[in-house]
């Protein structure tokens, strides 16, 4: 591990950087701290092919040795000034195996970036850490798809099990000249036997993790014309991956090349991607396909993280630091969260923590013009860098936000995602959270000594004291609004 003296920052929470050298790519990100789910900084990567002759030769290809040198020789340079605090150096499948890799990790030292070797379990463990940092609820089967290999580990109640690798990696697939799905099938059952690994997905998510993979989704929503290009935790029914097979066969690369998020590099494992994945739906019979945009950089953060800290609900603290970040009051949207509860007591706990999110959020517009306040909350929502939160609950959030800034109606994506029963739902939270907002003016105390409740048939707003002159004419007609949309009447009573 590299260290750096951080230029005008202290150690604490200063950025930490992390190179993966892959069988494929490199790549280096710096995070903003080691807290729950940090920002990225910076994240730069570079398809250098480290893998791409070792089925044939055996050894790391000597221009991509060249060029990799190269680049992490910048890597090094941009942490340094960047003020990266701890620099971690990983290499995986294809340094592993090459009988050249001591002699690269040498090389590597030389310029003073010591490299961790990771053993290919290690390399699934770090896998299924990653899904959990994005996605906590995870059960299932997490499979991490690289150049060289393809790691496959269990991960439930928040623990990861034991992992294997295997040499399917896609630069490897493509040596293995496959002729047919049926040889792909017998050659993977053969190497996942000889693994003697027993982990089985049947009727339990396979949680699909590398960049070939995400590209392959990319692809799958174009040809869906899904409205919400987020790849994290898009979901395919396991007969897709078939399906993508046959499309891949039969589209133009130009066509494919014309998609936003989709490298040019990647286009031409796009096929063994998908024939890979097809292969494994056969063998594992998983009961969804799940994309995680994190892996093992991110797992190698999760892992190291303290439990108290690892077990924080990761879109709760990510909307939390935003809130702080764009907000007024630090500290308005929990109190704002536990003031319109009362009102919907009966949810769910996955709606009512996806509510508390929204109140997060609920100052993230005031700075955008009055005319677009509300969609720019919406946009928060929609296309935030928010982690264990799928497609429908960014819906939510990005519905109530816009209620919540003055938006009227229900809005076309949103509708699209989840309906109109639960946009329904989230325009209630809008409401609500805007109600709050204007009867308090953005300050912790008004929300403190009164309340919200539903008695029977009201809204009822209790006041005490010198807070019964917060309720002008503008909380009189929000209070209205809301009460109307709970089906309800206003009411309000001073003691």
């Amino acid at each position: 591990m590299s260290v750096f003296p951080p230029p005008n920052r202290s150690s604490f929470g200063a950025p930490v950087g992390i190179i993966d050298i892959g069988s494929n790519s490199i790549r280096l990100v710096i995070y903003e701290g080691e807290g729950r789910i940090p920002s990225i900084l910076f994240n730069e990567k570079i398809m250098a092919g480290l893998g791409k002759g070792l089925g044939k030769t055996g050894q790391l290809d000597k221009e991509a040795v060249a060029r990799t040198i190269a680049a992490l020789a910048r890597f090094r340079r941009l942490a340094q000034d960047m003020g990266v605090a701890k620099l971690r150096t990983v290499a995986t499948a294809a340094v592993r195996d090459a009988s050249n890799g001591p002699d690269f990790i040498e090389q590597l030292a030389g310029i003073g970036l010591p490299v961790e070797l990771l053993p290919g379990k290690a390399e699934a463990s770090l896998a299924g850490h990653g899904v959990l940092a994005a996605i906590p609820h995870a059960d299932g089967i997490v499979g991490d798809l690289g150049g060289g290999s393809l790691e496959l580990v269990g991960v439930a109640d928040n623990m990861v099990g034991n992992g294997v690798s295997i040499p399917f990696g896609v630069l490897r697939v493509a040596q293995m000249k496959i002729d047919s799905a049926r040889t792909l099938d017998r050659a993977l059952a053969k190497a996942l036997a000889r693994a003697k690994w027993s982990g089985a997905a049947e009727g339990r998510p396979f949680y699909m993790v590398g960049g070939s993979w995400r590209a392959l989704a990319r692809l799958h929503q174009a040809l869906t014309d899904y409205p919400l290009p987020i790849i994290h935790q898009y979901v395919l029914a396991p007969s897709e991956a078939q399906r993508m097979v046959r499309a891949l066969g039969q589209l133009d690369p130009k066509r494919i090349k014309g998609i936003a998020g989709i490298a040019a590099s990647r286009i031409a494992s796009l096929g063994d991607a998908a024939m890979l994945l097809a292969a494994l739906v056969r063998s594992l019979k998983p009961s969804a396909l799940v994309v995680s945009a994190y892996g093992l950089r991110e797992g190698l953060l999760h892992s190291s993280l303290a439990p108290d800290v690892r077990n924080l609900d990761p879109l709760i603290e990510a909307a939390r630091e935003e809130g702080v970040r764009q907000g007024r009051f630090p500290e308005h949207g929990d109190l704002l969260n536990r003031w319109i509860a009362p009102l919907f007591a009966n949810e769910p706990a996955h709606l009512a923590r996806l509510r508390h999110a929204a109140c997060l959020l609920a100052d993230v517009g005031w700075r955008a013009h009055p005319e677009f306040r509300a969609e720019r909350g919406l946009d928060v929502a929609l296309h935030g860098n928010w982690v264990a939160i799928d497609a429908a609950g960014r819906a939510m959030i990005g519905q109530a936000l816009f209620t919540h800034f003055g938006g009227d109606g229900v809005c076309p994506i949103v509708n699209r995602l989840i309906g109109y029963d639960a946009a329904t739902k989230a325009t209630q939270w809008g409401l609500a959270m805007r109600l709050g907002q204007r009867l308090s003016g953005g300050v912790s105390e008004p929300l403190e000594s009164s309340t919200l409740n539903v008695t029977t048939g009201a809204l009822l707003m209790t006041l005490r004291g010198e807070d019964t002159a917060l309720y002008g004419e503008a909380v009189e007609r929000r209070h209205k609004m809301l009460a109307v949309a709970l089906g309800l009447k206003p009411e309000r009573r001073t003691g």
